[in-house]
Parts: C-alpha cells; sequence; structure tokens
C-alpha cells in the first residue's frame, strides 16, 4: 500500500487549519459542525445539516464556498420545483438550423454541474424532486436524454433542512438519506457566542447581508483533490475496521431502534475517520476516530422505534448507547 510522505502530511493538516480558519471568519461557534463538514470534504462525501430556521447552515455552505476557488451554485428548494430545475433539461433549437427546418436537441445543463452545491432546505421539496439527486451524489453523473454526463470533480451536495416536525416539509427518502456521508445537527449557540453573532451580523451591516467578506480562497480544486487522495491512503488497523462494523452491527438489534445501519453505513463511518486522521496531521485512524464519527456518520441511517419515541428518547442517545457497549480495542 503506498504510504502518506511527512511532507504530505503535515502540509495536508496546514492546509485543513488555514481553511478552518478561514470559515471560522464567518462562522462563529459551531466548531464541531465546522469541523464534521471539512471532514465530509475530505473523504469526497455529501452533508446534511439539520437545525431550525436561523442558526447559519447556509452561512456554513457560503463560507465554505467562499473559502475555496471552487465553483458554486446554490438551489433554493421548493413544494413547485422540478427535477429538471436540478440537473437540466434538452431543449429543441430551431436556431441551429438555417432552413427552418426541425432543429437539433441542446442539453442546458442544470446547477449540479458544479464543484459545491447548496441545496437550500432540501426538505421542502416532494420526493420527485429530491430523488433528481440520487444519481447526482452516487454515480457523480447525470443521465440527460440517455446520455451520461460526468460532473466536474471534486463535487460535493451541502444540502440543509428544517426538522421534519416543521411546517412545509417532507421527509427525505431513505435511499436518498443513505447516500449522505455525514448529518450535522446544529444546535443553538452559547450565549457568549450568541453575543458575538449579534455583533459580527448587526455592526454597520444591513439585516440581510451575511459576513463573509473577511473569508478568503485558501485551497483550490488541486489541492481539494490532493486532500482526498491523501485521505484514501490513511491506514486502517484490521482491528480498528473491525471495531467500525462493530458499532454498525450493535445498531441492527440494540433496544429503541427498529432499523439499524447497513453496510453503507459502516463503509462511511471509515471513510469519515480517515477523513478525520489526516485534519489531525495522523496517517493512520484510531478507535477514537471511528467513535467520534459514529454519531454524524450513523445518525440519519437507523430508526427509532414508536416505543421509544413515546418515552421521549432520541436517536442520539440510543447511538451514543450501542457505541459504548462496543469494546474499542487496544491498538
Amino acid at each position: 500500500m503506498q504510504a502518506i510522505q511527512p511532507e504530505e502530511l503535515t502540509r495536508a493538516a496546514q492546509w485543513l487549519q488555514t481553511l478552518r480558519a478561514e470559515v471560522g471568519q464567518a462562522v462563529v461557534g459551531q466548531l464541531e459542525a465546522v469541523d464534521q463538514t471539512l471532514v465530509a470534504l475530505v473523504a469526497s462525501g455529501h452533508v446534511l445539516i439539520e437545525g431550525v430556521p436561523g442558526l447559519g447552515k447556509t452561512l456554513l455552505a457560503r463560507a465554505l464556498a467562499q473559502a475555496m476557488t471552487l465553483r458554486y451554485s446554490r438551489v433554493q428548494f421548493t413544494p413547485d420545483l422540478m427535477p429538471s430545475d436540478v440537473t437540466g433539461h434538452a431543449v429543441l433549437d430551431i436556431a441551429s438550423r438555417g432552413d427552418g427546418s426541425l432543429g437539433t436537441l441542446r442539453v442546458h445543463q442544470g446547477p449540479v454541474f458544479t464543484n459545491l452545491l447548496l441545496a437550500d432546505e432540501i426538505n421542502r421539496a416532494p420526493a420527485k424532486t429530491q430523488s433528481a439527486l440520487l444519481e447526482v451524489m452516487q454515480e457523480y453523473q447525470v443521465t440527460l436524454e440517455g446520455k451520461a454526463m460526468a460532473l466536474p470533480r471534486p463535487f460535493m451536495v451541502m444540502a440543509t433542512q428544517n426538522p421534519i416536525d416543521t411546517e412545509g416539509t417532507y421527509p427525505l427518502p431513505e435511499a436518498q438519506l443513505d447516500r449522505f456521508l455525514l448529518k450535522i445537527d446544529i444546535g443553538f449557540p452559547s450565549h457568549s457566542e450568541e453575543n458575538a453573532i449579534v455583533q459580527l451580523t448587526t455592526r454597520q451591516r444591513a439585516g440581510n447581508q451575511f459576513p463573509l467578506e473577511a473569508v478568503r480562497p485558501c485551497l483550490d480544486e488541486a489541492q481539494v483533490l490532493e486532500l482526498q487522495r491523501l485521505a484514501c491512503l490513511v491506514q486502517a488497523d484490521e482491528r480498528v475496521i473491525d471495531y467500525a462494523v462493530r458499532i454498525a452491527r450493535a445498531t441492527r438489534d440494540w433496544p429503541g431502534l427498529s432499523s439499524g445501519a447497513g453496510p453503507r453505513g459502516t463503509m462511511a463511518l471509515v471513510r469519515a475517520a480517515r477523513a478525520a486522521a489526516l485534519m489531525a496531521g495522523r496517517d493512520f485512524i484510531t478507535p477514537d476516530d471511528v467513535a467520534r464519527q459514529a454519531l454524524p456518520a450513523l445518525r440519519h441511517r437507523v430508526m427509532i422505534s414508536p416505543d421509544a419515541q413515546l418515552e421521549g428518547m432520541g436517536v442520539d442517545t440510543l447511538l451514543r448507547a450501542a457505541r459504548d457497549s462496543v469494546e474499542a480495542p487496544r491498538l
């Protein structure tokens, strides 16, 4: 197996520290959410960010986009949004023929043909439109008029959603939830963080302006691809892999969970752990890397039972208990 050179490891960690700092110029607090978003980027995965309106979900995505010299698109998901509004469509180009006869079909690429796609409030569109992203997120391509068109790389979907009990939302299909590498829950900021947020967003600034002017681009396309290549080379001991497998399998018969995580959840757990290790400047993953990524990698791949819901238990509580029941290996 190809090994990561020490200078490559140092350079990658420096790039990621700089990127984290630039995003932090606009996003106050939410350090865990920022780190998990960077983990998904390095692992070449997609991320679903959930929280009530006004907690900075869209700001996080825009700050990440501005901190990199990558192409960026935003789609506001609404109940009347059509799949073709996301992926693109073919139009009859009559002007392409000078004799007035039937023209040719011209493909109009949709906003998914970018590097970083912000799917804002994705659960405000019905399942028909949400499913337009299935092929995009899994195969990194779009099929239009029977022709598969590859998306540019790197490619990442950052989707935001409001809690499912919010008025006017639709639940995401399980197949689409499984395409997200991580699901990030954003909570309310602390008292001091909220003070800093209010000062940053109201000082000599109109109410509709995001505090993004301090964010400077620090990574380009080649550097992001290099980070993703290095993450694939991070070593994973067989005992650590087995630890990840046992955590995922523990969710399948855990009391309070009616459905556990499948093999794709285990793969996501290991991929996220590799990216987290690279961010920490290591070329190997530890059981702690796996344990820290268990909740964001698995919380959207399990289903809580009705009895557990009636008792007021949350998915994270049940997942944490299942994870802690698995003995970590000693390396």
